[in-house]
């Protein structure tokens, strides 16, 4: 037999007792990575209302442009007047969305009669504790009310009861 023979077969003349290195199969460093790694997401359906996530500080929301096809003009000079601030395509150039393509909101992302707006934490908090005193304002104002008209006696009501309870029949448990 030839050399070549005998190599093919595995008779090594030379030293039967050597061990032959075969390289070693590794993964990529490139599939080892964390997204390669992690658990597939399952499926969901697409929202139609995804937004770029806010800048440290801010709040996204969406606002209404139009209802019906008609413009909703007041509503946005509203929100506008509020401090809410339309946010434009091109601060955020790797998110992909539907935006406006034209017309006075041209860039702004938009879709199905809304637009996407932003406005700071601290504005968000001090309209919320305003809306929050409104509503305390009217609660004691309808209380108040309820008490004027509850002068005769037999008919006094004197504290009333804000909490609402659902019940399945039966007698009612003291708490």
């Amino acid at each position: 037999m030839s050399d070549l023979e005998n190599n093919e077969v595995g008779n090594d003349e030379v030293g039967n007792n050597e061990e032959v290195h075969k390289p070693v199969k590794r993964a990529s460093r490139t599939r080892q990575t964390r997204s390669s790694t992690e658990r597939r997401k399952p499926w969901a359906p697409p929202s139609m209302l995804d937004a770029p996530p806010a800048p440290d500080g801010y709040k996204h929301r969406w606002i209404r442009a139009e209802t019906r096809g008609f413009d909703d003009r007041k509503n946005i000079s509203a929100k506008l007047r509020e401090g809410w601030e339309l946010v434009r395509q091109d601060e955020y150039p790797e998110f992909e969305a539907p935006t406006i393509e034209s017309g006075k909101y041209e860039g702004v992302f938009g879709v199905g009669g809304l637009l996407l707006a932003r406005m700071p934490d601290e504005t968000i908090a001090e309209r919320n504790e305003y809306f929050r005193g409104r509503s305390a304002d009217q609660m004691q104002a309808v209380d108040s009310d309820m008490m004027r008209e509850n002068a005769h006696s037999s008919m006094t009501i004197s504290k009333p009861d804000r909490q609402s309870r659902v019940t399945f029949g039966g007698p009612r448990e003291k708490t």
